[in-house]
């Protein structure tokens, strides 16, 4: 855990790891706060308009008898479980029972489509699914059925081979005893969210509980201070609401509120934060950016924000201005991946924040940017961002992709693949993904830039930039933008857009092709596929 307050070289200098030998999730994340304050709250839940509490202590028994169950039916250590579910208490009980079963957790969407879902439970080979009815409704839409799956848990009533959860788990003990786990044992698998090429199993042990403490700490400015109470929008099986916010805030005594959101709501969001009295959120770029559509929020909603993080995309000095002016705070920007999440933040209580610019390495974290020869870029030289090992956030490995594992390291510098600079003081601007880059009349442009800039201009709520194929300059820029709510699209408003841009940044870098579109195609934890918007068929 990170220190509370320090100049950020001393922070930096004087962290060390403590990662124990023997470590288990679930037991670090509830049974040991249950153990001494069993009142202690761990889940707020949002129900039809309510706030119920649930405690450590419930927690605690429910997920010992979950993972009796699952003992019962013959899952075991190493055995993948898979958990499809929204946010609720019962997405939590699942992990953590899970965990101290010794078995790996395979946290899935509940909005993907059946397809990704076929995939991953094959590719898995997972054996069991805890879901609700609209997830049981599309796994028997999957044929064949994945020859490993053969049981199914519903959180609702039991229905044809489908277990119901709570009628089964009413009749059991809530005394289980945990697998006594090593640190390095698997114990969570997550799916890269497939920005480019098929998705890919990141296996994580135990241990990344532990290494995502201090990247949720910094950009939380040294959570858990009094009244901390925190809450993300993003899905809780993506790895940003999963593992950053979820996990590591029940370790750290931190409630954490939930809420199941079929799509993200402006209004609805700040209502939330309004109403559970959250001090604390993390909400990706492209929620802000929508939140930018709702005037004075400060005014409108009693809000008492005390840390506001993002991540998953690039912020941009667009929405981190509008964020102190519509919070007043500083949105604290960090970064990450699925195989080594959390690497780089911001902390604006320490004087750790610039404008566009993602943050510095997180302590415990060693991050340069490298070329593709390995060797560490000049300063303001445009690389790749990469992580050394080792390190107990990292992954570890791609689930039966030796080979895909092997490439993702130089040595032992874990790469991205996200392009970014880094300045005289430390800070680190990501460009965009190497794949995202657009190469036009010999200059190589990363869109992150152009983004930010479109998003400056008043009629524009949301922006992405790709490179389209052209003979003379190789590619052009090509902006594909989201209007705000009173503007209409007209050839007019495009060259108008299209000059703002060119005026701003510079002749090469403006987009001399604009689609008005009704919103962008985003992953699960809210990038934008920029694939799809290169190659639409």
């Amino acid at each position: 855990m990170l220190p509370e307050a320090a100049p950020y070289d001393t922070l930096r200098r004087r962290f060390r790891w403590i990662v124990p030998e023997r470590f288990n999730m679930g037991v670090a994340a509830c049974d040991a706060w249950a153990a001494r304050e069993p009142d202690k709250i761990a889940i707020i839940e949002w129900r039809r308009g309510e706030l119920v509490n649930h405690t450590y202590d419930a927690m605690r028994r429910a997920s010992n008898r979950l993972a009796q169950s699952l003992a019962t039916r013959g899952v075991s250590r190493g055995d993948r479980v898979a958990i499809l579910l929204p946010q609720c208490p019962e997405t939590v009980v699942a992990h953590l029972a899970i965990y101290k079963l010794g078995a790996i957790a395979l946290p899935l969407a509940a909005l993907f489509g059946i397809d990704a879902l076929q995939y991953r439970l094959t590719d898995s080979g997972a054996g069991a699914v805890i879901t609700d009815a609209v997830g049981l409704a599309k796994l028997r839409l999957i044929a064949p059925r994945p020859p490993s799956l053969r049981l199914i848990y519903t959180t609702d009533e039991q229905d044809g081979d489908a277990i119901g959860l709570h009628a089964d788990l009413r009749g059991r003990s809530d005394q289980f005893a945990a697998v006594d786990t090593c640190s390095n044992d698997a114990a969570l698998m997550i799916y890269t969210s497939g920005t480019t090429g098929q998705a890919k199993g990141a296996l994580h042990a135990h241990r990344v509980l532990l290494g995502h403490v201090p990247g949720v700490q910094f950009p939380h400015e040294f959570l858990p201070q009094p009244c901390d109470r925190i809450w993300t929008p993003a899905d809780w099986a993506w790895a940003g609401g999963l593992l950053n916010v979820l996990m590591p805030s029940l370790y750290l005594g931190v409630p954490v509120v939930c809420r199941r959101f079929d799509r993200f709501d402006p209004e609805a969001a700040l209502a939330l934060i309004d109403q559970a009295g959250i001090r604390n959120a993390f909400i990706p770029p492209t929620a802000l950016r929508m939140l930018r559509s709702i005037p004075r929020p400060r005014q409108k909603y009693g809000l008492h924000l005390r840390t506001l993080a993002s991540g998953g995309e690039a912020l941009g000095a667009e929405v981190y201005e509008w964020g102190r002016e519509a919070f007043g705070l500083t949105i604290n920007e960090f970064y990450g991946q699925t195989e080594c999440n959390l690497v780089l933040a911001s902390c604006a209580a320490i004087g750790v924040s610039r404008a566009g610019a993602i943050g510095r390495a997180v302590p415990g974290h060693d991050v340069a940017v490298l070329r593709n020869d390995g060797t560490v870029c000049d300063i303001e030289e445009m690389g790749q961002i990469a992580v050394r090992r080792p390190n107990p956030v990292l992954f570890m490995g791609y689930w039966n992709a030796p080979q895909a594992t092997a490439a993702k390291f130089i040595g032992d510098w874990m790469t991205t693949g996200d392009l970014a600079r880094q300045d005289a003081d430390g800070y680190i601007r990501f460009t965009g993904r190497d794949d995202d880059v657009i190469t036009s009349s010999g200059y190589r442009i990363g869109p992150g830039e152009i983004e930010d800039c479109l998003l400056r201009h008043p009629a524009v709520l949301n922006a992405a930039a790709v490179g389209k194929p052209d003979a003379l300059r190789t590619e052009i820029v090509k902006a594909f933008i989201v209007l705000r709510e009173g503007y209409a699209e007209s050839d007019a408003l495009a060259a108008e857009i299209s000059a703002f841009v060119r005026k701003r940044l510079s002749a090469h870098e403006y987009p001399r092709e604009i689609a008005f579109v009704a919103n962008l195609p985003l992953t699960t934890s809210g990038k934008v596929i920029r694939r799809l918007l290169r190659d639409p068929n």
